[in-house]
């Protein structure tokens, strides 16, 4: 007898559909699973019929052949055990399996019967929608998650035998049911805030500069100047993530994994700060089977890189392509998969090994060829790809006693939000693929960005003087018009040119 159970796995962002066909035959007892099924797939024929037996039912004695449809993609992950289970307890009870068409199953099964929570579910959810299915049934711990996907009904099963009792009619269940609406706009607060930062004004202004383009920021100062806790807080002054980008954000954070009960879906801008040993594959994704890595958490949100030199030389490269693109493309001998990585690198370093190079109160205990090779750790065209490079001083008693009431994030935001709609107007017109200015093509820069007489001269004498390469002459450009929405002009005037300049001072020369 044959019986049909729907699935579905995760390849790249995405789900895809298999069907799992299990088939008893006479012969002696076997149990074979092909379709490609990794080593996690393979062994689930010893889970399955444990849990099988485990919960008051018997699987085919015969041979039993189960296959994976696509046979042509490597299936992984224990999530086919659920339906791999009843689809063996319908080939032995002779059941109809055709009702079955209409839903789409995952789940690990523990020993006892259990079902247990994987990853991936919300992709899974909204294939499961795009297919047509009436239902799918999920471990009763990723519910949630299913459940923000609207026009399919969503169960969360505990066990094998709830399951394949509430599909024979001898159980009810309820649905699942989330207000995706609500939830997103009860869920979009941060703990800190701009306010608790005292002093800093001129660092504050580069990153509402740096945030109001979408820019990437390069922060350098002496321990303790305050770097990482203003780089925990913007993305307090980010705008808040539409609903399409909380599903993409929220579909890389379920497939890695870090999706539970309490933090069933991401509301707020994503803020990841690996540690500075992380691998290559670690910081760009990758693996045996690819997936996500920092960089691609951190989509849509803020990657904070914390003592940038100490990282390796060959994890600060590969970021090159995803810092332009705004993707990562991991290849291997089975294909390549695509993730998104739109963010914004925020960056943090010391002066010198020490930390207190050009310091007016402490003495830096460092050799000029000692921060010569410590700053040369961060490659030219790395920096090149840094639209702002801002010196974060040590913070003045007077500043850190002061009662002074500091501008708390909404109202920076405010301001961040309005130049963001100036350029959502702007590129309005485009392939909707350009939201923010760091994002400008050459043909945009010509269209958007024309400068006058006087701010040209002031940018051929930056180049030259500061030695700087054609991408950053387009940094510039794109920081000046930047600087120009903020305060609301059309035109792009030397004054922004000027400020725009000021954020490149710590370029090439002075890392060579």
């Amino acid at each position: 007898m044959l019986a049909k159970i729907y699935s579905a796995a995760v390849y790249g962002v995405d789900a895809y559909e298999v069907e799992i066909e299990v088939n008893g035959a006479h012969g002696d007892p076997a149990i074979v699973i092909v379709g490609l099924p990794d080593a996690a797939v393979k062994e689930s024929r010893d889970r399955v019929t444990t849990a099988v037996a485990n919960s008051g039912y018997h699987w085919p004695r015969g041979r039993t052949t189960i296959n994976l449809a696509p046979a042509d993609i490597k299936k992984e992950g224990p999530s086919f055990d659920l339906p791999i289970a009843l689809g063996m307890i319908a080939v032995t009870e002779e059941l109809n399996s055709s009702p079955f068409e209409n839903f789409s199953f995952v789940g690990e099964l523990a020993l006892d019967g259990a079902v247990r929570p994987v990853k991936g579910v919300l992709p899974v959810a909204l294939e499961a929608r795009r297919r047509g299915k009436r239902a799918l049934f999920v471990p009763e711990a990723n519910a949630l998650e299913a459940a923000m996907v609207e026009k399919i009904d969503i169960y969360g099963v505990k066990n094998l035998r709830q399951t394949f009792d509430f599909l024979r009619g001898e159980v009810a269940l309820l649905p699942t049911r989330a207000d995706l609406t609500k939830f997103f706009a009860t869920h979009q607060d941060y703990d800190v805030d701009f306010s608790d930062v005292k002093g800093q004004a001129h660092v504050k202004r580069a990153i509402e500069v740096a945030v109001a383009g979408g820019h990437n920021i390069l922060m350098i100062g002496p321990p303790g100047s305050g770097k990482s806790m203003l780089a925990k807080r913007i993305p307090t002054i980010i705008p808040p993530l539409t609903l399409d980008e909380a599903i993409e954000t929220t579909k890389i954070h379920s497939i890695a994994g870090l999706l539970n009960g309490e933090q069933s879906f991401v509301a707020t801008r994503p803020f990841r700060s690996p540690h500075h040993t992380i691998s290559d594959i670690g910081l760009l994704g990758g693996g045996a089977f690819p997936s996500p890595g920092e960089v691609s958490l951190a989509h849509n949100g803020v990657l904070f890189l914390d003592e940038l030199p100490e990282f390796k030389r060959s994890a600060l490269e590969v970021m090159r392509q995803p810092l332009e693109d705004g993707r990562v493309t991991v290849s291997r001998a089975a294909g390549s998969v695509t993730f998104p990585s739109e963010l914004m690198l925020v960056a943090a370093m010391n002066p010198c090994p020490c930390g207190y190079f050009g310091d007016l109160k402490r003495e830096c205990r460092c050799g000029p060829l000692q921060v010569q090779r410590y700053r040369q750790r961060i490659s030219g065209p790395l920096l090149d790809r840094i639209d702002l490079h801002i010196e974060v001083p040590a913070v003045e008693y007077r500043d850190v006693a002061s009662e002074r009431v500091e501008e708390a994030s909404p109202a920076i935001r405010h301001r961040v939000e309005r130049a963001r709609q100036v350029q959502q107007e702007r590129f309005a017109s485009g392939n909707g693929k350009i939201n923010c200015n760091a994002r400008m093509t050459t043909r945009h820069l010509k269209a958007h960005c024309k400068a006058g007489q006087e701010s040209q001269d002031l940018i051929r004498v930056a180049m030259n003087e500061l030695n700087l390469s054609a991408r950053a002459y387009d940094r510039i450009l794109k920081v000046s018009r930047t600087i120009a929405d903020l305060a609301g002009k059309i035109d792009i005037s030397p004054e922004h040119v000027s400020e725009a300049i000021q954020y490149r001072s710590f370029d090439r020369t002075l890392w060579v």
